[in-house]
């Protein structure tokens, strides 16, 4: 059974940082298939950041700000969020998707980000 339980949300003050963690269990896919997605009140989910074709991408929202990397041996992904805005506070999800696939499949319950002006 896939697990994947994300850690390190809270609440923190505008240009503060934090660092989410990702881990897996239970899988059969790679780290490079995991990725993170947020949701604020009243707006859809949004990915931003993983990686593709080895690459990562993120959306123009968090380009240079956040960054995700990962740790095969451990399974585990992390965000590291920082010069943190209002407009970032959201449930950020960890997901993961199998090889050769584009749809995310498998996803952790979410860890809430508040960020305070």
């Amino acid at each position: 059974q896939v697990q994947l339980v994300e850690s390190g949300g809270g609440l923190v003050q505008a240009g503060g940082s934090l660092r989410l963690s990702c881990a897996a269990s239970g899988h059969t896919f790679s780290t490079r298939n995991m990725g993170w997605f947020r949701q604020a009140p009243g707006k859809e989910r949004e990915l931003i950041a993983t990686w593709i074709n080895l690459n990562t991408y993120y959306p123009d929202s968090v380009k240079g700000r956040f960054t995700i990397t990962r740790d095969s041996v451990k399974n585990t992904i992390y965000l590291q969020m920082d010069s943190l805005k209002p407009e970032d506070t959201a449930i950020y999800y960890c997901a993961a998707r199998q090889d050769g696939t584009t749809t995310y499949n498998f996803w952790g319950q979410g860890t809430q980000v508040t960020v305070s002006s």
